[in-house]
């Protein structure tokens, strides 16, 4: 009996190896029903224009959705309210171009990161404390010298393009219908959608598509995001 009292009292004053003690199973959080897996990201290119963007911020208001858009420099003075706007309104702004005149920006490493730089400085004349990374070649990064794609990235830019299209910069006249289902017909089978859209001069179609397109995605399970 005085032995295994002992014992007892040993066994308290003395710690125990690390190597003895089993660490607690991880916890698993279980999946939250319903969460979406789907994913689309509209992006518009080629604003701010006085004629599309404006309504293009209304539809995604209305709607509580965030946007891309991938703005022109030169285009952003006389309409700075405008791109002040999307900033307020929670969207997510890149450089598309400053130009968007391909044999200037394309010419050369150079004469690239120059048209990105002035589309920066033109930004940051509205938002001061701009400090986004996302940029779209004009045309896309399809063709595009592997140089030149390789000064893009040294400079720290990330570019992104798309893997569906309403065709609205290359359907001239096309309605609103046939633009909705360009998008859904390049957006079928893909899980995560990045969308082209534009919201450039003479794009009302497009604007008229928006409401369409958001009814769609919304019924296939989709939810939105920006890049």
């Amino acid at each position: 009996m005085k032995t295994s009292l002992f014992a007892v009292l040993l066994a308290l004053f003395i710690p125990f190896s690390p190597a003895c003690v089993r660490a607690p199973a991880p916890r698993v959080l279980p999946e939250k029903e319903g969460t979406p897996q789907k994913t689309v990201c509209f992006t518009f290119d080629d604003g701010p224009t006085d004629s599309t963007t404006p309504y293009v911020l209304d539809e995604l208001a209305k709607e509580g959705i965030k946007a891309t858009f991938f703005v022109i420099g030169r285009q952003i003075a006389g309409r700075e309210g405008t791109l002040r706007r999307t900033f307020d309104e929670g969207h997510t702004v890149g450089i598309h171009t400053y130009t968007h005149e391909y044999a200037k920006i394309y010419a050369s490493e150079k004469s690239l990161l120059c048209d990105i730089g002035k589309c920066l400085d033109a930004i940051r004349a509205v938002e001061p404390a701009f400090d986004g990374k996302l940029y779209r070649y004009p045309g896309g990064s399809f063709g595009v010298r592997e140089n030149l794609r390789k000064a893009v990235r040294e400079a720290g830019w990330e570019a992104h393009d798309w893997n569906a299209s309403a065709e609205d910069a290359v359907s001239p006249g096309a309605d609103a219908r046939t633009l909705f289902k360009n998008a859904v017909d390049s957006a079928k089978g893909k899980d995560d959608v990045v969308l082209l859209l534009h919201d450039g001069v003479g794009y009302k179609e497009t604007v008229k598509a928006l409401p369409l397109l958001i009814d769609y995605f919304r019924s296939k399970g989709y939810s939105f995001r920006t890049l």
